[in-house]
């Protein structure tokens, strides 16, 4: 038995990511967590393994959703239940004792794809060969189409929001250089790492320091601890936020965001993992597959238009970002 494994709430704080889906938090976290940690202490399985045993369970889910009795689709939800929790603990087990690798991060990823695949169609077929209705088998399609559109667009829109930093960072290091200015953050990572700020209060400071601008200050309170202690102040970050029009059009949004993030639910309600969840789990468990499905797809779909909105707004506030470092350069030059 290992005696290097911390007590569960340093566990947790290790493990569990600062934000993450509702349904992970709520219904699954709870039980992953200490499996993590008795894992740990008392076998010697790696990530890896785990990732493989999810994989298996949700084989065996989709072999009970082929048989189509309500029966069977009960146990297949339940065995899913499972299968995605083993598939949560092989990253907290990776994380809580370093044996993560770049291989296991892409197993992980394909097995849940494939996992989802089959699930979809055998849960369908089986729907199919229960009641004759043809539209099960356009559902089948459609589930693996909506899980293949949300990674697909969560990974571009990943690609993009990341080009845009680089090329604002890298306009801020040719101004460091040219003009010695303070450092660089980005509103949005100020947010999520710190929930309980008061974020419409640090937003109206923002808005107050920077004017008509997108690039702004922080308050004088995230720099006080030097000034507090007798030494000389840093100078304060740039802070750029690729949100502001966003957070102007949908001011309750910053209200239900903080409230969901000091919970460490994302604001994303609706995301791979809900819709997974709704079909291999509350539509087989109610025997309502049908339903469930089309409304979780249509929530999913609602919420991925969401995103893609929102980094269009984004898009903007790059482009007036970039635009305002061009002026700066034009105003320093004269």
């Amino acid at each position: 038995m290992r005696r290097d494994i911390p007590p569960l709430a340093e566990v947790r704080r290790i493990t569990e990511k600062k934000r993450d889906a509702w349904w992970t938090v709520m219904l699954v976290d709870p039980v992953a967590t200490p499996l993590v940690r008795f894992t740990a202490m008392r076998t010697r399985v790696t990530p890896n393994q785990i990732t493989w045993g999810a994989f298996i369970l949700g084989l065996g889910s989709a072999a009970c959703f082929a048989f189509g009795d309500w029966k069977w689709l009960v146990l297949g939800a339940v065995i899913y239940h499972f299968s995605f929790i083993f598939d949560c603990m092989d990253g907290k087990l990776a994380r809580l004792t370093g044996q993560g690798s770049v291989f296991g991060a892409w197993l992980d990823f394909v097995f849940d794809r494939i996992r989802v695949m089959v699930c979809g169609v055998a849960l369908m077929w089986g729907q199919y060969d229960r009641t004759g209705d043809t539209f099960y088998i356009w559902l089948a399609l459609a589930v693996v189409a909506l899980d293949t559109l949300r990674y697909i667009n969560s990974l571009e829109i990943f690609k993009i929001r990341h080009t845009m930093r680089k090329q604002i960072k890298a306009r801020m290091r040719a101004a460091k250089r040219a003009q010695n200015e303070a450092e660089l953050a980005f509103m949005e990572d100020l947010l999520r790492d710190n929930p309980s700020a008061d974020i419409e209060q640090d937003l109206q400071r923002a808005a107050g320091d920077a004017g008509a601008g997108y690039v702004t200050q922080p308050s004088d309170e995230t720099v006080g601890a030097e000034a507090d202690a007798g030494a000389a102040p840093k100078p304060k970050a740039q802070v750029i936020d690729l949100h502001q029009e966003f957070r102007q059009k949908f001011p309750a949004y910053l209200r239900v965001r903080s409230f969901l993030l000091r919970h460490r639910i994302r604001a994303h309600l609706v995301s791979g993992i809900e819709f997974q969840m709704g079909v291999f789990m509350i539509g087989p468990l109610f025997d309502a597959v049908m339903p469930v499905t089309i409304v979780s797809g249509a929530l999913l779909l609602v919420f991925e238009l969401a995103i893609i909105y929102k980094l269009l707004l984004s898009t903007r506030d790059f482009t007036r970002t970039i635009d305002s470092f061009e002026e700066q350069k034009v105003v320093a030059a004269a």
